[in-house]
């Protein structure tokens, strides 16, 4: 854990977090400033700032990432379909440095930045 990461310290349970998924080494939380009606992130428990820090330990991470966040939008109902999207970086529009994916479903409220 990175003791001044936000996400580590949600994942420790330092800081309030409104979960919807906990296992397989990830969780998923409701994003606190969402942009669309849906508005979750899915995080592995394991500190790693961005796409670029994922290595041959970390296989299958990436995996289930994916498969969460598919598992995730059907049971907040959006089976038909939902948007992914990781930013990678403070130039790539990452706000957090700890690898997270978006998990965005019906209306959009703005568009992320």
């Amino acid at each position: 854990m990175a003791q001044e990461c936000v996400f580590c310290r949600i994942i420790a349970g330092e800081l309030p977090a409104d979960f919807v998924y906990r296992g397989r080494g990830v969780v998923g939380f409701r994003d606190i400033h969402p942009v669309a009606d849906t508005h979750v992130l899915v995080v592995p428990e394991i500190h790693i700032q961005d796409l670029r820090d994922l290595g041959e330990e970390h296989a299958g991470l990436w995996l289930t990432l994916a498969q969460v966040a598919n598992q995730v939008a059907r049971e907040l109902g959006h089976a038909d379909g939902y948007r992914f999207y990781v930013s990678v970086g403070a130039a790539g529009g990452q706000t957090v440095p700890h690898l997270h994916v978006h998990v965005l479903g019906g209306a959009m409220r703005r568009i992320p930045v």
